[in-house]
């Protein structure tokens, strides 16, 4: 016992502050969360009693206008569609890169620069870009393309109800494809030489040489960067409401949250939370379970 305790005891209490902290701000609000979640408490006032999965279950069945399902349904579209503008760009640069160019270092700033912005900055040019006025009284893209005499590329942008999220995806491709273009690029650069020389040498052609050898070595790189772009996606809240505002057209379960707790209805709100908790550990999880067995594997 005496040498389990001298073993691990100064890693334990070097870790205590952080677990302490972990635990409290981070565990502790999930349960209080959670118990939330499960009551009446739908004012400022305490809670009077469990109610059980019922404000849960309101959400899906007695939202007002199914406001909570059609919260679900802008996310899904801003998450694909963010994903795969994503996942596109930044392969598509760091293959460009990778191929070799000259002043690679000043691409690698450019592509990587709208990181360093906040979304809040960003959102707040976006929404001037994504103006939804068309014709001569057009600004921003919509403004560009009237002078490039392109004006069948007008459009109303986020306004649109019908591709609104969509087009709320662009200023978030714009921003983080530069990550995914570094994931990728640090793959390609990992990979052995021989394992190149060598498909060169038995006659592969460029395009047999990345299909069939580079892009399988990439897996990895490609499923870590789905990962956290689809979880950055279920929580994004300041881009959005910076471009659009506290809109019905692009609101997400993110911005919903914040309108009811707003309106004091702190047991609604909790239920939103642990639900958007759930999916993003849904994406999380797999994951984290999948590279767990693969490292014990190696």
């Amino acid at each position: 016992m005496r040498y389990r305790i001298r073993r691990w005891g100064p890693g334990l209490l070097l870790i205590a502050p952080s677990l302490v902290l972990l635990a409290v701000f981070v565990y502790g609000l999930i349960a209080w969360t959670i118990k939330v979640s499960l009551s009446d408490r739908h004012t400022a006032q305490e809670s009077n009693g469990f109610v059980g999965l019922k404000n849960y279950t309101d959400l899906f069945t007695n939202d007002i206008n199914d406001r909570f399902t059609h919260s679900l349904t802008n996310l899904l579209i801003f998450t694909v569609v963010f994903m795969a503008g994503t996942m596109f760009f930044g392969v598509l640069w760091a293959l460009l890169l990778e191929r070799g160019v000259r002043a690679e270092g000043i691409f690698r700033t450019i592509y990587l620069f709208p990181m360093a912005v906040s979304f809040v900055a960003s959102g707040v040019v976006w929404r001037w870009l994504m103006n939804s006025k068309i014709g001569e009284d057009a600004g921003g893209l919509n403004w560009i393309f009237e002078q490039l005499h392109l004006g069948f590329l007008q459009n109303p942008w986020w306004t649109d109800p019908d591709w609104g999220m969509a087009a709320m995806a662009v200023p978030a491709i714009w921003q983080l494809s530069g990550y995914v273009m570094a994931l990728f690029l640090a793959g390609f650069r990992g990979i052995p030489a021989e394992l190149r020389e060598a498909a060169v040498v038995d006659g592969a052609s460029t395009f047999q040489l990345y299909r069939r050898v580079l892009f399988p070595q990439l897996t990895p790189v490609a499923l870590s960067a789905l990962i956290i772009v689809g979880h950055m996606s279920m929580k994004m809240f300041d881009l959005i409401m910076s471009v659009s505002g506290a809109q019905w057209l692009t609101e997400v379960p993110a911005v919903y949250v914040w309108q009811t707790l707003l309106t004091s209805d702190y047991a609604k709100a909790a239920a939103i939370s642990v639900i958007l908790l759930l999916l993003v550990a849904l994406v999380i999880v797999p994951y984290l379970v999948h590279t767990s067995r693969v490292e014990k594997r190696s």
